[in-house]
């Protein structure tokens, strides 16, 4: 006999499940999430906080609270948990233990009250090696970035991939797409990298693509690989320092551009960074009032670039007698120091300098300085800011040491970056304005400038003067009754000729202006352009980087 079902409990049954089983009340399962969430503060890992502020750094957390506005951040993946044999809340809670949010802090913040989003890795959590969530998590931040146009803060410590995580080809063999946005955030959004601790391997590859990477001397490190594997693949033995420290890093290779004395001096160096960068290249430039009239420089500007040619100066002074009070910035102050590459602000309004450098080979262009000035040039193209070209250059560096650095590509890359700018651009020279590195500096006509301007100082010719006289007419000379006096006659000749008077006879620049009256020149003039100009490139799909 087929029975069926009626689809009726009886009544006890019922009564007894309903005793049994009590729906949690909604208060009960928040509270578990915040006890949850509360494992993962520093309060709860005291342990593991101590032996990072033994090693003289400040935790993951304690990072994000130094650098971010009080009560912004707006944590993201808190509560992820790597994979464990074991089922269950009670393995999910020692798993979170060990490695609280996957070693990797991520979020949304402000910092002066400016949106951004923010990721910190933490020491403590595996050596802040790279997992499998974590790795997921960075990725989301920076999709989220590029989504909403906002400024991406990196706080770096720790290692590459996870070696526990990594040498597994079913997992390893998926990459993942971090690079790929990395490229395509670049001149959408600025991207800062704060290099706090060990940095090699992944971190030092996001610090290449970031737009503004700080080191702490005597703390950070940068490299491809670190000692151990160093040792392990060349049987080279090298420390952590001598590998990657700032020293190398920032000072030698510039492949960071900034080393600051501690975690502080990083955040500060950060914000002021931000400050005068919008969110995203479609945004409006900051602006700030501070110091921002229009006045004429005081006469003390006028006693800073001598007249002699064969006398240095400090150009850093002359650039902060031009700009508002106190608003330069520089970048890689003590990387290639021949040439000077700052933010500014003029009236009010954020703008790039670039400027030779005579305490420093008489402000000579060399490889590692074309370097520095094509990337600055591009930084400041990309996020809107106009740029100034104080020029003092007695050429590009010559002989057999400067083409074993490949100085023909690297020189040809700073050349194409003035052929590529969008912003207004003003060029003065401020004194010697001498063959092709003049033309490398935007002097005069060579790629548009909206003005160019002399001081009554500059002398502009093809190549130094006394090299003119000795290549060309040294056999003339050598046949005078004294060839010395006709030599320094002929050189006295030719000076008469190379002064700014005669270049604005030639109109070769647009004027000569009182040194005085610089401020105000470029002020007026930027409050008169385009933010942009439009592309005037033949219709290519894109043009080709020299190196």
């Amino acid at each position: 006999m087929t029975r069926h079902w009626s689809g009726a409990r009886p009544a006890t049954n019922r009564a007894m499940n309903d005793m049994t089983v009590t729906p949690p009340r909604i208060q009960d399962l928040i509270a578990s999430i915040e006890t949850a969430r509360a494992g993962l503060l520093d309060d709860a890992r005291p342990i593991a906080v101590e032996r990072v502020h033994a090693r003289g750094r400040l935790s993951a957390r304690e990072r994000l609270a130094r650098l971010i506005d009080e009560g912004s951040f707006r944590e993201m993946g808190a509560l992820v948990t790597p994979e464990q044999d074991d089922d269950g809340p009670e393995a999910s809670a020692r798993a979170r233990a060990q490695t609280p949010a996957d070693g990797v802090v991520v979020g949304t913040a402000s910092i002066d009250g400016r949106p951004v989003v923010i990721f910190s890795q933490d020491f403590s959590v595996h050596g802040g090696s790279i997992g499998k969530l974590g790795s997921a998590k960075t990725q989301r931040a920076l999709q989220i970035a590029i989504t909403r146009g906002l400024p991406l803060v990196m706080v770096l410590d720790g290692g590459g991939h996870r070696i526990q995580d990594g040498q597994d080809s079913r997992h390893f063999a998926h990459a993942n797409g971090m690079f790929h946005n990395f490229a395509r955030a670049s001149g959408w959004i600025p991207m800062v990298a704060l290099m706090l601790g060990a940095g090699f391997a992944g971190p030092t590859n996001y610090a290449g693509l970031a737009d503004f990477v700080v080191m702490v001397r005597g703390l950070s490190t940068m490299g491809l690989a670190g000692p151990a594997l160093v040792k392990a693949a060349t049987g080279e033995d090298t420390d952590n320092m001598s590998l990657g420290g700032a020293d190398l890093q920032v000072d030698r290779v510039g492949l960071a551009d900034l080393g600051v004395e501690d975690e502080d001096a990083a955040f500060d160096a950060a914000k002021r960074f931000l400050s005068y960068l919008p969110s995203n290249s479609g945004a409006e430039r900051p602006t700030c009032s501070d110091g921002a009239e229009a006045s004429r420089i005081d006469d003390a500007i006028l006693d800073l670039v001598p007249t002699s040619a064969r006398k240095v100066y400090d150009v850093r002074k002359v650039l902060a007698m031009i700009a508002d009070r106190g608003s330069v910035f520089e970048l890689k102050p003590t990387f290639a120091g021949n040439l000077v590459t700052a933010f500014a602000r003029l009236g009010g309004r954020p703008v790039g300098f670039i400027a030779n450098q005579p305490q420093r080979l008489g402000g000579m262009l060399d490889a590692n300085a074309c370097d520095k000035g094509a990337h600055f040039l591009a930084l400041c193209d990309a996020y809107g800011l106009p740029l100034v070209s104080f020029i003092d250059v007695p050429g590009f560096s010559i002989g057999s040491g400067a083409e074993r650095t490949n100085l023909g590509r690297r020189s040809a890359k700073l050349i194409f970056e003035w052929g590529h700018l969008s912003v207004p651009r003003i060029s003065v020279v401020l004194r010697k304005g001498y063959g092709l590195g003049s033309f490398a500096m935007s002097g005069g006509r060579s790629f548009a400038a909206d003005a160019c301007f002399a001081w009554p100082t500059a002398e502009i010719c093809a190549m130094s003067i006394e090299g003119a006289i000795d290549v060309a007419f040294r056999k003339e000379y050598e046949r005078a009754p004294d060839p010395q006096k006709r030599r320094q006659e002929m050189i006295d000749e030719t000076r008469a000729r190379i002064g700014a008077l005669r270049a604005a006879e030639g109109f070769g620049v647009d004027d000569v202006i009182d040194p005085r009256d610089t401020r105000r020149r470029l002020i007026e003039i930027f409050a008169q352009t385009q933010a942009r100009r439009p592309n005037d490139h033949p219709p290519k799909h894109r043009s080709i980087v020299p190196i």
